[in-house]
């Protein structure tokens, strides 16, 4: 085992979408005097959820601390949410939020007397999570209809699910035979939130379709735009007050594919993750609003 003093290299961290986990070189902390359970995350002695463990089946060996991202459970950690401005398919929304989840674990000097010899050991941690994310590609065809699910890279992306159904009851996924499927029949869409902490909720701002995968370069026809306007055939189900978001609409064709035997089209689902407390003032100040991009796309 390999002595030194503390670096900042000392520390890992890693940020799953339910958990956070830090890693923390053991012998360091030896060094410096303290074992594993003289380090306190966030002041949080008493317990033991929150408590390190050392792992010596590693080399060198390290004390890990596991904790969930939840704001009431999280081991003191502090959460803090930012905004900003969106840029490029997110440019229409002037409230891109970010929550960033930080804490520090701290040595604990159990040295009685006027002076000590041992340094303080201090760990800072933090994880930044995009609220909002682009997902593609998802595909309808139309005389006919079919869908693919595509993840992007992304914090929590991996925690949402674009799904198509046959049924109102959202149980039957929708098969979408090689011909198609026929005009005017209902398309039941869900994009759902699962193992994210359940302190936030799903809020479509915006879905769409698109000739094209890339919506900003062919013809697109809105389905709706949150609270601001939605066409007659659509209808909202659900929408920010639950972890899934649910409405359907009729198959329909694109004018401009009318000589072809099947037209194809992309849908896109601008997808927001909102602190339940915060969804409704969303819904109602659609100039606010911040999101994850669904998409559809063709599928031949």
């Amino acid at each position: 085992m390999e002595y030194h003093s503390q670096a900042y290299t000392d520390i890992s961290v890693d940020c799953g979408t339910t958990y956070i986990s830090l890693s923390i070189l053991a012998c360091p902390v030896a060094y410096t005097g303290y074992n594993e359970s003289l380090l306190i995350l966030n002041h949080i002695d008493d317990d033991t959820a929150c408590k390190g463990t050392l792992d010596e089946s590693v080399t060198p060996p390290i004390v890990r601390f596991t904790f969930p991202i939840n704001s009431t459970t999280a081991c003191g950690s502090i959460f803090r949410t930012t905004s900003t401005s969106g840029t490029g398919v997110f440019s229409d929304f002037s409230n891109i939020q970010t929550v960033n989840v930080s804490g520090v674990v701290r040595s604990h000097d159990i040295t009685t007397g006027t002076v000590t010899y041992n340094a303080e050991l201090k760990y800072f941690y933090s994880c930044a999570y995009p609220l909002e994310y682009f997902i593609n590609n998802t595909q309808i065809d139309v005389s006919s209809s079919s869908i693919a699910v595509k993840d992007n890279n992304g914090s929590f992306i991996s925690t949402l699910n674009l799904e198509l159904f046959s049924d109102i009851n959202y149980v039957t996924p929708l098969v979408i035979p090689n011909a198609g499927i026929e005009l005017r029949t209902d398309i039941f869409v869900q994009v759902q939130a699962t193992n994210l902490t359940s302190q936030y909720h799903v809020l479509l701002d915006r879905c769409y379709a698109s000739i094209s995968p890339h919506p900003t370069n062919s013809t697109f026809f809105n389905l709706f735009v949150s609270v601001c306007s939605k066409d007659q055939m659509t209808s909202v189900v659900e929408n920010g007050d639950s972890q899934n978001a649910r409405f359907y609409f009729p198959a329909f064709r694109f004018i401009e594919q009318q000589n072809e035997t099947i037209s194809t089209y992309y849908l896109h689902c601008i997808t927001r993750l909102c602190e339940r407390s915060t969804c409704d003032a969303f819904k109602v100040k659609p100039e606010n609003r911040f999101g994850v991009v669904l998409e559809a796309a063709p599928t031949h």
